[in-house]
C-alpha cells in the first residue's frame, strides 16, 4: 500500500554513511531505509518578478531551505541554477480569431501500446501569434529593473528555452518571436504562454503582452517569473540515481541539474525503482545507452557532470536510429515484466508482435514479385521498372516504395489479411526494410560499447598509482570513479590513450 503525507521535509536521517529517513518541518520522523529527493527548484529557491525576490519554490509555496547546508555537511557539492515560467492567463480574454489555430494531429495516437488505453477522439487546440518591434520596445524599456541584466541573477539558466528578454537581446536582427498559446487542460480558463518566459516587472509584463496580436485585453492569473535554486552535480551519482557518499539517498530532477518535465520523470521513475531494489537487497536496474534515451540522460548526467540546465535532445543519442518510438516496446516491455511493471498480457502481445513482425519480413525476403505486378506502381512513382523477377525487399526498399504500394500487390494482401497482421506489424516491417542497413550499423557499435560495458574497474581503483594516465584522467577518474571501461571512455578529457593503459592495468 502507498501512504502519502504532505510535509516539508526540513533534515534528513543517518546512521554513519547511511540513510535512515527523513525529519519534517513539525518534527516528525519518518524513518526508510531509502529515501528520494526530488526537490525541483525548491532548494533555496529564489523568485525574481523585476526588481522583487522573494523566497519560494514556486509561485505560491515556500522554498526548502537547510536540507542543501545539510548535504554539504556531508561532503556533496552544490551549485546554484535558475530556470523561467511565463504568464498565465485567462483564456476567456484572448482573442483566437487573431491567433493562428494549431489543431492536433488528424490521427491522435498514444504513448502507449498498452490496450488499455486508447487514442484521444477530440483535442483541444493551440494557437500562435508573434511579438512585434512595438512589444520588444516595450520590454527593453525595463530592462534596467530586469534581474537578467541588473546582475541580481548570477545563475546560469537553459540555454535551449531563453526568456523573452534573453531573445530579443541575443537575437536583436529579429523583429518579431512566436509565442505558442497552449491551454492547461480541458477543465480549465488557464493558458501557458510558452515563448514568453520572463522575470520583468509585473506592469512591463502586462503593458508588452497586451500589444501582441490577440492579446489586446488579456487578463493575467499571476506574471511570469525566474526561479534560482541549488543542485548537486550529477557526478556524485551512481547509474541507478544513489548518491556515492550516503547508501540508500537517491537524486531525482532538477536537483540533479536538468531541466524539463520528462527529463524529471524518467529519473523519478529510474530511483523509484531502484530504491525498491536496494530495499529488496537486489541488484540495480540500469539501461544502457543503446536500450532507452533514460540511459543516455543518466550516463551524460553521471559521467559528464553539467554546468547548465540539461535537456534531453535526440542528437546527445549515439544510438538514435536503434532508439525508435516505433520499436519502444519491443525493447523495454521485457525489461519492464521482469521489474513486475507490465504485466502478462502486455508480454505476450510483444511477443505476438515479434512473431508476426518476423513472419511479415521474412514474406517479403523470400518472395519474388514479377514485372507486372510490379511496373503498375513503379511508373506511377517515376520509380524504374524491373526487367525480370525480383524479391520483393528490394522493391520495397526503394525510397519512394511504401506500404500503399506493396498493398496494390494482391498476394501481398492477402497474405496480410490471412494472417490479420496489425498496422503495427506492418509499419515495423517497413521501418526494419527501409532502414536495414543504418540499424545493422548502429547494432554493431552498440556491441562494440556493451563489450567495453562487461570489462569492470574495480571500486576505489587508484588511478593516481598509474604513471601513464595523464594528470587530467587521474582527476577526472578519481572524482567520477567509473564503473566499466565503456562508462571512462565518455567522460571529457579521457583520450583513448588513458584506456588502452587501462585495458593493460585490468589484463584486457
Amino acid at each position: 500500500m502507498l501512504d502519502f503525507y504532505q510535509e516539508m521535509v526540513t533534515d534528513l536521517l543517518f546512521d554513519g554513511d547511511t540513510i535512515t529517513g527523513v525529519v519534517t518541518s513539525t518534527g516528525v520522523k519518518v524513518h526508510a531505509k531509502t529515501v528520494v529527493l526530488t526537490n525541483g527548484t525548491f532548494l533555496n529557491g529564489l523568485i525574481h518578478i523585476g526588481e522583487q525576490n522573494f523566497g519560494g519554490g514556486r509561485a505560491g509555496e515556500s522554498a526548502a531551505i537547510g536540507l542543501t547546508a545539510l548535504l554539504q555537511s556531508k561532503g556533496f557539492e552544490s551549485g546554484r541554477m535558475k530556470t523561467g515560467t511565463p504568464p498565465r492567463v485567462d483564456g476567456r480574454s484572448l482573442d483566437f480569431s487573431k491567433m493562428e489555430e494549431q489543431p492536433g494531429d488528424e490521427n491522435p495516437d498514444k504513448f502507449s501500446y498498452s490496450a488499455s488505453t486508447t487514442p484521444l477522439t477530440k483535442q483541444r487546440p493551440c494557437h500562435i501569434t508573434h511579438t512585434s518591434e512595438e512589444v520588444h520596445d516595450t520590454l527593453r524599456s525595463g530592462f534596467d529593473r530586469s534581474p537578467m541584466f541588473n546582475g541580481a541573477i548570477k545563475s546560469t539558466g537553459p540555454r535551449y528555452c531563453p526568456s523573452i528578454e534573453d531573445k530579443i537581446n541575443r537575437f536583436a536582427d529579429k523583429n518579431r518571436h512566436q509565442i505558442f498559446v497552449e491551454p492547461e487542460g480541458w477543465n480549465t480558463i488557464e493558458y501557458y504562454i510558452n515563448g514568453f518566459s520572463t522575470s520583468l516587472p509585473q506592469d512591463v509584463q502586462f503593458e508588452a503582452l497586451r500589444k501582441v496580436k490577440g492579446f489586446e485585453s488579456v487578463k493575467f492569473f499571476r506574471p511570469g517569473y525566474a526561479i534560482e535554486y541549488d543542485y548537486f552535480p550529477p557526478v556524485q551519482l551512481t547509474h541507478s540515481l544513489q548518491t556515492k557518499l550516503i547508501k540508500g539517498l537517491f537524486f531525482a530532477g532538477q536537483i540533479n541539474g536538468t531541466t524539463g518535465y520528462e527529463e524529471a520523470a524518467a529519473q523519478g521513475m529510474m530511483a523509484g525503482i531502484n530504491a525498491h531494489l536496494y530495499h529488496k537487497g537486489q541488484a540495480p536496474f540500469i539501461l544502457q545507452r543503446n536500450e532507452a534515451y533514460i540511459g543516455v540522460l543518466i550516463d551524460d548526467l553521471i559521467t559528464k557532470g553539467t554546468e547548465e540546465p540539461y535537456r534531453m535532445f535526440t542528437s546527445r543519442a549515439e544510438y538514435r536510429t536503434l532508439l525508435r518510438q516505433d520499436n519502444a516496446d519491443l525493447r523495454l516491455t521485457e525489461r519492464s515484466f521482469n521489474l513486475g511493471l507490465a504485466n502478462q498480457d502486455r508480454l505476450e502481445a510483444v511477443h505476438n508482435k515479434i512473431k508476426d513482425t518476423a513472419q511479415l519480413l521474412n514474406f517479403y525476403q523470400t518472395t519474388s514479385i514479377t514485372p507486372q505486378e510490379a511496373n503498375p506502381f513503379l511508373n506511377e512513382k517515376n520509380s524504374a521498372p524491373i526487367k525480370q523477377s525480383d524479391k520483393m525487399v528490394k522493391i520495397y526498399s526503394r525510397p519512394n516504395i511504401g506500404q500503399a504500394e506493396m498493398l496494390q500487390v494482391e498476394k501481398v494482401s492477402s497474405f496480410i489479411t490471412a494472417h490479420n497482421f496489425s498496422q503495427e506489424v506492418q509499419e515495423q516491417v517497413e521501418i526494419q526494410i527501409k532502414y536495414a542497413g543504418y540499424i545493422e550499423k548502429e547494432k554493431q557499435n552498440a556491441d562494440k560499447l556493451n563489450r567495453l560495458e562487461a570489462v569492470k574497474i574495480p571500486d576505489n581503483f587508484d588511478y593516481h598509482s598509474l604513471a601513464s594516465l595523464s594528470h587530467e584522467a587521474k582527476e577526472k577518474l578519481s572524482t567520477i570513479q567509473p564503473k566499466t571501461i565503456s562508462q571512462a571512455s565518455r567522460i571529457s578529457g579521457i583520450n583513448p590513450s588513458d584506456i588502452s593503459v587501462l585495458l593493460v592495468k585490468l589484463g584486457r
